[in-house]
């Protein structure tokens, strides 16, 4: 194994591992199919072993692979320490992190503000990536994630950002959706807007059933831009975050007094990667940006804890 092992080996074989496709793979490691495919092969010849199952479904781990999996994160893992040591002494920061973030955070925090990130650090590239998902991070899914809830197991870092404010919104043009609107009773005689029950992918996000009993749900999507969207164009009433949908002005808020929620964001990181240079400061600026932007977050004032 001495002779033909090196890191592209154990690195293809983790990223195989990890997406369990070896397309998927070869394009998290922007390389061609047929080379990730040699590496494999020349991984198992080297140990004399075979790691993979290759099934019509994709790659499944062997006895073999499975134990290789173990060993494989621990060298990751200290390659990864290697850099961060190495970061220290490196003025530049350079590289590319991909932030996974819930979709209306990333699109209305992140998006507009990540121009002044890149300005400040041209070597740092940055992949964001937008939806309605949980991402995992000791996977490699991504190297910084916005969450809704703290993460109870494995080994991540988690920093709370802050508590946001929802409330029940309808479209401003369509008074017929919110005029006559005095209690929540009232709420469900209208038409209300939500996520796809089976497709939530937190249960932070099941929060329609708090507002009143009985809603008359007519339109559900997964993503939040597109229940915002439906929403401005009067397609019933729907739970936003305020720091959404406060900045939108074809949209007026129900109820305000009635009907807080509050959730709450976590930036969460793997513990081994949180104190690479180029992981600290996008770390540093989504809580700088995040206290830059306090009041759209709880328009109505702190909540209490």
């Amino acid at each position: 194994m001495a002779d033909a092992f090196d890191w592209d080996l154990l690195q293809s074989f983790l990223a195989v591992a990890r997406t369990g496709k070896l397309t998927a793979a070869a394009k998290r490691l922007k390389i061609d199919h047929s080379t990730l495919s040699r590496r494999l092969t020349t991984l198992e010849s080297s140990l004399g072993a075979k790691l993979f199952d290759r099934r019509a479904t994709g790659y499944a781990l062997t006895l073999h692979g499975e134990h290789l999996l173990t060993q494989a994160e621990t060298v990751e893992n200290s390659i990864f320490a290697i850099k961060a040591d190495a970061a220290e002494s490196n003025s530049r920061v350079a590289g590319t992190v991909r932030i996974g973030s819930p979709d209306g955070f990333g699109t209305t925090i992140l998006a507009p503000a990540i121009g002044r990130l890149m300005a400040a650090y041209p070597y740092l590239d940055i992949e964001l990536v937008a939806t309605s998902r949980t991402f995992n991070l000791s996977q490699r899914e991504a190297d910084i994630a916005i969450g809704l809830a703290r993460p109870t197991h494995g080994r991540l870092y988690a920093r709370k950002l802050t508590d946001y404010e929802l409330g029940v919104y309808a479209a401003k043009a369509e008074p017929a959706l919110w005029a006559n609107v005095k209690r929540t009773a009232d709420l469900v005689a209208r038409p209300f807007i939500s996520y796809i029950d089976d497709l939530i992918f937190a249960p932070e996000l099941d929060y329609v059933r708090l507002v009143a009993t009985d809603l008359g749900t007519r339109f559900r999507s997964s993503n939040l831009i597109a229940q915002l969207q439906a929403t401005a164009a009067g397609a019933g009433l729907c739970v936003l975050p305020c720091f959404l949908a406060d900045k939108d002005e074809r949209l007026i808020r129900v109820l305000p007094d009635h009907v807080r929620l509050a959730r709450t964001f976590w930036m969460i990181a793997h513990a081994d990667m949180r104190d690479l240079a180029r992981i600290k400061v996008i770390r540093d600026f989504i809580a700088a940006e995040v206290r830059r932007s306090s009041a759209c977050f709880l328009p109505r004032g702190s909540w209490a804890s």
